[in-house]
């Protein structure tokens, strides 16, 4: 594969440590003045931000379903051979998300598991629980362990003899329960990295309580990757990223400039659909919803991501410039790719949880209301069901939705073109600006990126 070490850190289920420890070892690794390149097992966005925080390095998300096996191991190869060592954060549960699981990860990479083994309401119990991890896929099976909630000496000692005495993972440390760490959170998850969550003198204690309880030179050692040969390409993809893209006679290799909403508001972006845009051809111009009172100029298209528009609703609304700005754009039939957040911002408005109106850019006849509690969550493959921004009827992409807002019925006028492999049809277009809640990863067709650069025009 190219890469030097890697690991990835895994848990025996949600709540278990996993972040808190990824991200200590990537500050303490880095602190040792290694080159830690940072990834994230799944469809996460919050998470790679706060790697980004400890490691000054942009963090890649790695999962095989969404963006497919070819192009998952193509990013992981490019950005680990970089580094002296690639930290992988896994998700949920060790082999939770069948085909998107860090085990599954494990086996199509290569790289040893790390578990995470949370022995706060456990002793010698704790051996069954890593016992179980071995035995139910031993070709996944994880390498080592690191102890999270330890009590006490005479707490560690019962549970290390019997890690010792029945499992073959090795102990490589231990947090203890009393570290004084943690990350706030908020409905979607943790805060983002950009709103500096974490200190640096949290960061510093974090790396400080990992290099002493913890062998980072034993974990270095074990951090070799086997080498793997993936499939040549993804179901559904066309062309490899890295191929300029050609229609006809005509080779898409102007350069087009993008306006990307990114603020406090509008931060979910998959950093390699940047990328692929950017390889497409893009010029790719950020501009902020929030404090800008107009768009960029000379812009072809705009791409409008998830975040927390709900939390900055007030700010926005006021913003009216912009939405006029935003409004004009989408009646001069000038082209608008929004997803999740960026969909909310172009409705009639936002409802809040307090029943409070926001008014929005009123592109899309609908108003979003905010809910108590998670209305969607999970992986979605659509199908184009016409010609559109993102590439021609037909067309396959996969995502992952996560909202805590629903909308009235979209009025029949408007065309739905995503048929949602779950059965529901999604995908919003008015004119030409296409909207939904999906977030769409562009690595398992790779083609989209240099058709939504053509459509720009």
């Amino acid at each position: 594969m190219g890469a030097k070490r890697a690991i990835i850190i895994a848990g025996t289920q949600s709540g278990s440590g996993k972040t808190t420890v990824t991200l200590a070892v990537m500050a303490a690794l880095a602190g040792l003045g290694h080159k830690v390149q940072p990834f994230k097992c799944g469809p996460d966005f919050i998470d790679p931000s706060l790697h980004k925080l400890v490691t000054g390095t942009i963090s890649r998300n790695l999962d095989i379903w969404m963006s497919g096996e070819p192009f998952t191991c193509q990013t992981f190869a490019r950005h680990a051979e970089k580094a002296d060592i690639s930290v992988i954060e896994g998700v949920m549960g060790m082999f939770d998300g069948g085909e998107s699981s860090s085990a599954a990860l494990a086996a199509k990479l290569g790289v040893p598991l790390l578990l995470v083994l949370d022995v706060g309401a456990a002793a010698e119990s704790a051996a069954a629980v890593l016992k179980g991890f071995e035995t139910l896929n031993p070709q996944v099976a994880p390498r080592a362990v690191i102890l999270n909630q330890v009590a006490s000496p005479r707490h560690l000692e019962l549970v290390s003899d019997a890690i010792r005495k029945h499992c073959r993972a090795e102990i490589l440390g231990y947090l203890p329960r009393t570290i004084n760490f943690r990350i706030p959170e908020r409905h979607l998850g943790l805060h983002m990295g950009a709103e500096t969550p974490l200190g640096q003198e949290a960061i510093a204690e974090l790396a400080a309580t990992v290099t002493r309880h913890v062998d980072l030179a034993r974990l270095m050692a074990i951090a070799t990757v086997e080498a793997k040969q993936p499939r040549q390409k993804n179901q559904g993809q066309q062309q490899q990223p890295e191929e300029r893209v050609q229609r006809g006679s005509a080779l898409v290799v102007q350069k087009k400039r993008i306006g990307v909403a990114l603020d406090q508001a509008f931060c979910f972006y998959y950093e390699d659909n940047l990328d692929l845009l950017k390889s497409a051809g893009a010029e790719l111009v950020f501009f902020s919803p929030l404090a800008d009172e107009g768009l960029p100029a000379d812009i072809q298209a705009i791409y409008l991501g998830g975040g927390y528009p709900e939390l900055y609703a007030p700010k926005l609304s006021a913003n009216k410039k912009m939405l006029s700005a935003m409004k004009k754009w989408a009646e001069d039939d000038r082209p608008i790719y929004a997803e999740c957040g960026g969909f909310m911002y172009l409705t009639e408005g936002i409802v809040d949880h307090d029943e409070q109106l926001h008014p929005m850019a009123g592109i899309f006849p609908v108003w979003a209301k905010m809910r108590k509690t998670r209305t969607s969550l999970g992986y979605r493959e659509i199908r184009l069901r016409d010609d559109s921004l993102l590439g021609p009827k037909g067309t396959v992409l996969r995502g992952h939705e996560f909202h805590y807002s629903t909308i009235a019925e979209m009025p029949a006028a408007i065309p739905r073109l995503y048929a949602v492999g779950n059965g529901t049809e999604e995908g919003y277009r008015y004119k030409n600006v296409l909207g939904g809640y999906i977030h769409l990863h562009f690595g398992y067709n790779p083609q989209v990126a240099a058709e939504f650069l053509r459509n720009a025009l």
